[in-house]
């Protein structure tokens, strides 16, 4: 993938360019499904966390988890999830948008003083189209989508997955940016484009 590719993804709707990773190891924590499902998901996500060469933890010292991924059969769910409105404050009138646009799914991202992602929420409504997506094709996408701040725009034209032999595998291009991205010599944080050149830079090095 090229600078201007690179630039695209992290470009939001209203012009400006955000880039941020994890700053702490990730913790995850799975809400709303069986026991035999929660290893597809925790097992998606370890998979990209080590692709980025990140860290996960067993618990995290302030929070206890940092990754929260609810999986519900409605929205008004969240609603009666004990203490949920004091770590997301606007919780009530975000469920009235989501509802009130039919959304199936929703990510918010909570950050460190210096920028770094912090905490994320995933809220992942089972609808008939979620029905139909295979366990490890929504949890690896879902993976992806939570290891780096992407633009609300990144995936809109494109998923990050491709298939191959029927089964969900991670595109070339974007685990190349998730490695970038995670490179040491770069910064948690950028706000400046440049970061994109220098993000490909990496990237063809890792090619």
């Amino acid at each position: 993938m090229d600078a201007s590719g690179v630039e695209r993804l992290f470009t939001r709707g209203d012009g400006k360019y955000l880039f941020a990773r994890w700053g702490r190891p990730i913790v995850p924590v799975v809400f709303g499904l069986e026991d035999a499902s929660l290893g597809v998901i925790k097992g998606a996500i370890e998979a990209v966390v080590a692709l980025a060469g990140h860290q996960m933890a067993e618990t995290d010292p302030e929070l206890g988890a940092n990754l929260m991924v609810f999986f519900i059969r409605g929205w008004d769910e969240l609603r009666t999830v004990p203490k949920l409105d004091h770590m997301i404050p606007e919780l009530g009138s975000l469920l009235d948008r989501l509802e009130a646009a039919d959304a199936n799914q929703y990510r918010i991202f909570r950050f460190e003083p210096h920028g770094a992602i912090k905490a994320a929420f995933v809220f992942i409504y089972m609808d008939s189209h979620m029905e139909s997506v295979p366990a490890q094709t929504l949890a690896l996408s879902q993976a992806v989508q939570t290891i780096v701040l992407w633009s609300d725009l990144a995936f809109q034209d494109a998923s990050p997955l491709g298939v191959i032999d029927g089964r969900a595998v991670l595109r070339p291009d974007v685990a190349g940016v998730i490695r970038a991205g995670y490179d040491r010599a770069l910064p948690a944080v950028a706000h400046d484009r440049s970061h994109a050149l220098r993000l490909a830079a990496r990237i063809g090095r890792l090619a």
